[in-house]
């Protein structure tokens, strides 16, 4: 998927690749993943205004189709102060598939994606983007992603300013989370917390979705 924030500038992308395993060529991770502005402390959510509505289309135009871009699209140890990076990626689709040849796939025709992991005591939380060539791709998989995940169960999460979002909880391999799904012009994000009885606080889900938020942002308006 949670203060420096800064992206763009050579200090931050050298943290970022301390993190990252670059995988050029390689497809995008596929599958919904398991569940559950700030600073990365579990009590600091702001309320968004709005409810499954926000202004990407207007903010956030940049096509991440480069590694470079997906790194500082993704939150870095220095934005998630208290936890520890475990793991981070970014992938750029040698071939990407046509959208018409999608079907219910969401993230089918994803260009880029790219991840990252952090871990508190007893708590996970991995950032995932899924990078699409234009603004009217991505929404589509935003429809089909938020289709798919309509199965489970809705978690109260407050809505995200900037952001179209929904958020839900799932259980998967012995582990509780809860999950926030982004829709930020042509990207679409996901927040996933986790953790063995953990109670999964939704303002730490929306304290993490803010500060992806704010990564995608700053990163779409720098010169990469």
């Amino acid at each position: 998927m949670r203060v420096n924030t800064g992206t763009g500038t050579a200090t931050v992308l050298l943290v970022v690749s301390a993190l990252f395993v670059p995988g050029c060529g390689a497809e995008p991770s596929k599958g919904a993943g398991t569940p559950g502005t700030g600073t990365a402390s579990k009590s600091s959510a702001s309320a968004g205004a709005g409810s499954g509505s926000g202004t990407s289309a207007a903010e956030f135009s940049t096509v991440f189709n480069t590694e470079q871009k997906i790194q500082a699209a993704l939150p870095d140890p220095a934005s998630m102060k208290g936890w520890r990076p475990k793991t981070g990626n970014a992938n750029v689709v040698a071939q990407p598939t046509a959208p018409a040849q999608c079907g219910p796939d969401w993230d089918c025709a994803a260009v880029a994606d790219g991840s990252a992991k952090f871990e508190e005591v007893g708590e996970t939380v991995i950032f995932h983007l899924q990078a699409f060539t234009d603004q009217p791709t991505a929404q589509d998989a935003c429809r089909k992603e938020a289709t798919q995940m309509a199965k489970y169960t809705k978690a109260e999460v407050a809505p995200l300013d900037g952001a179209t979002s929904h958020a839900y909880y799932r259980n998967a391999g012995g582990l509780d989370g809860i999950n926030v799904s982004l829709c930020l012009g042509t990207v679409v994000g996901r927040v996933t917390i986790e953790g063995g009885g953990s109670n999964l606080d939704p303002e730490t889900a929306h304290s993490m979705a803010r500060i992806l938020i704010d990564r995608v942002r700053k990163a779409a308006a720098a010169a990469l």
